[in-house]
């Protein structure tokens, strides 16, 4: 995952685009998310986390309402006094990000970017990453081109729309699906059911015989694998390569073209897509022969 945004699904809509073509897109409100903490992969003469990431927040949360380590999380000022023995014993204390609770919190892994983040630098309070972005070229031969950013990112800095998806193709979306609970194996694994035939007593959405079940293994114990009923959905989903139709950094939205998983106000990680290969936004920028329509 490379470097992304937190932020809630609105819902699904539709928009006209340049050529009048309507495009069905979902709503997504992303950000502003602060950086609260920058993890750093270990060396031989500093103890790191282990790996390179960035740690963002989203959504305030009173501070009547949160814990005190989530408050100390994120404010420079709070009184403890494990800090002020760390102080007095020399120890450098992390930065932080000085604002409010969040909510929210998660982490975008900068080392697993292909694609999108191609150098990194991280420190204890800054990250100095190297991005991949595509603009449009007007070009017939060449209509889109692919160029390196330099960004740095600091605890406490405050990420939008417009900074982390600009000139961006496709994104790759992480949110939890809807929980079905429990449903027959019609719903949840689209069996076709018995024939409903005239002799057939109030079984036609049954899964079929289940004699052979243990027939390979010398116990009464299910063959693995075996599709049945149960619960489903409520689970982390991820939906890569979503174009991008409208980014709107005024208001903090981005409308990407298809389905997201999950309800209406569900949490969503959306980040530049990693995706490579036919159908990829790295795929666009490779130059075009006008006679045979062939890509080189």
């Amino acid at each position: 995952m490379s470097l992304g945004l937190l932020g809630f699904k609105l819902g699904m809509s539709q928009v006209f685009v340049g050529d009048g073509t309507v495009e069905p897109v979902t709503i997504l409100q992303l950000g502003p998310c602060p950086v609260l903490q920058i993890k750093t992969p270990k060396t031989d003469t500093a103890k790191g986390d282990g790996y390179p990431a960035v740690q963002l927040g989203f959504k305030d949360k009173p501070r009547k309402a949160a814990t005190r380590p989530e408050q100390g999380h994120v404010a420079a000022g709070l009184k403890s006094k494990r800090k002020e023995a760390r102080q007095k014993a020399g120890v450098a204390l992390p930065p932080k990000a000085d604002c409010e609770p969040q909510r929210h919190v998660r982490e975008f892994r900068l080392d697993k970017g292909k694609g999108f983040v191609t150098k990194f630098d991280c420190t204890t309070g800054e990250a100095k990453v190297t991005v991949e972005r595509i603009k449009t070229t007007g070009d017939a031969k060449q209509p889109f081109q692919a160029y390196a950013e330099d960004l740095t990112v600091k605890v406490g800095q405050v990420l939008s729309v417009a900074d982390v998806f600009k000139d961006v193709l496709a994104v790759d979306v992480v949110s939890n699906s809807k929980g079905r609970g429990t449903t027959g194996v019609m719903k949840k694994w689209n069996f076709a059911g018995l024939p409903a035939a005239h002799g057939s007593k109030k079984n036609h959405r049954q899964p079929g015989s289940t004699s052979s079940l243990a027939s390979n293994r010398g116990s009464g114990r299910p063959k693995k694998g075996r599709k049945l009923a149960g619960r489903y959905g409520a689970e982390r989903v991820t939906i890569r390569n979503l174009s991008v139709v409208k980014v709107d950094g005024e208001n903090n939205i981005l409308l990407v073209r298809g389905g997201v998983p999950g309800h209406n106000g569900t949490l969503v990680m959306v980040s530049p897509t990693n995706k490579v290969g036919p159908g990829s936004p790295k795929a666009k920028t490779k130059k075009v022969e006008l006679a045979g329509g062939k890509k080189k």
